[in-house]
């Protein structure tokens, strides 16, 4: 693992670890870069549940590490409490089964379903 990496590594621990929720996605929560990115954020605002996002086009380095920090291969990737959840079909399928709600009221973060 040459230096890049570890501060790649760092750089998304560190980002886990200071928000309950994030999102690494393509694009920004107001302008989606991918039809996928669009539908995560969606479902989180749906939910109405505060995170913080990554934008992956900003940097190569970040979009590929995230994905070998998670072993998942595609983006969005939602983090909850430092745990990977998953990308945009686990998500929505986990928000469709009332999983998401469950899994966010478990871990104490805030929901305000509009």
């Amino acid at each position: 693992m040459n230096n890049n990496d570890m501060d790649v590594t760092e750089s998304i621990n560190n980002e886990i670890k200071t928000n309950n929720v994030v999102l690494y996605m393509k694009g920004t929560p107001s302008f989606p870069m991918c039809g996928f990115s669009a539908t995560t954020v969606q479902v989180l605002n749906n939910l109405g549940v505060k995170f913080s996002s990554v934008n992956v086009l900003d940097s190569d380095k970040i979009r590929e590490g995230i994905k070998n920090f998670s072993n998942w291969p595609t983006i969005p990737q939602l983090y909850v409490k430092e745990e990977f959840i998953g990308g945009c079909d686990i998500v929505k399928e986990m928000y469709e089964s009332g999983e998401l709600l469950e899994l966010f009221n478990s871990k104490n973060i805030e929901v305000k379903p509009s």
